[in-house]
């Protein structure tokens, strides 16, 4: 039984972990572009990525093993949609190179899309090298904490009018002030 637990303690311990939810980590963000030069390929020029589809600025490429393709990665400026891998950013090439601690050799690579190089190096030069950034898995649907809505109105006569929600009412209060308070009163025995 004691080596049972132990096999299954080791097993989990070595299994990458699937996300479940949002989770928040520390990331190395990178910057490639399209317009060539040492930031972009062939691929990369024809605005191309490794998963077929179309570049655009607010895609990034991720380690597909740890970031699951169309996931949101939300960066504190903004929010990307992962899209695209490479080589550097599964070796996590940069932050081994550039990290001080051990916390940020060992994180993550994401590598942001941009359309020209000059974007590229202005965003990167405004922002630091490694940041805390939110990772939302492609089927993750956050919890609804609204209240329900309120009934639709009644159908009219054309059939083909989509029925219109009421809107909620607000209602207003009045803003009280020292004259509203309630007298206390003393007893007196």
């Amino acid at each position: 039984m004691k080596r049972f637990l132990i096999a299954v303690g080791l097993v989990l311990l070595f299994t990458p972990a699937v996300f479940g939810g949002e989770q928040s980590i520390l990331a190395r963000v990178t910057v490639y572009w399209a317009s060539g030069g040492g930031g972009s390929d062939r691929w990369t020029r024809r605005h191309i990525c490794s998963t077929g589809a179309h570049l655009q600025p607010g895609h990034c490429a991720v380690d597909p093993r740890r970031i699951p393709y169309g996931s949101k990665v939300t960066l504190p400026d903004g929010a990307l949609l992962a899209v695209d891998t490479g080589s550097a950013v599964v070796s996590r090439k940069a932050a081994r190179r550039s990290g001080r601690t051990a916390l940020e050799r060992s994180a993550l690579v994401i590598d942001r899309f941009f359309e020209t190089k000059q974007q590229a190096l202005s965003w990167a030069n405004r922002n630091p090298y490694f940041m805390f950034v939110r990772v939302l898995p492609p089927d993750f649907r956050t919890p609804s904490f609204s209240r329900p809505q309120k009934v639709m109105q009644a159908a009219s006569s054309n059939p083909r009018q989509q029925p219109t929600p009421t809107p909620p009412q607000v209602v207003r209060v009045p803003r009280r002030d020292m004259r509203d308070r309630p007298k206390s009163r003393m007893y007196m025995p």
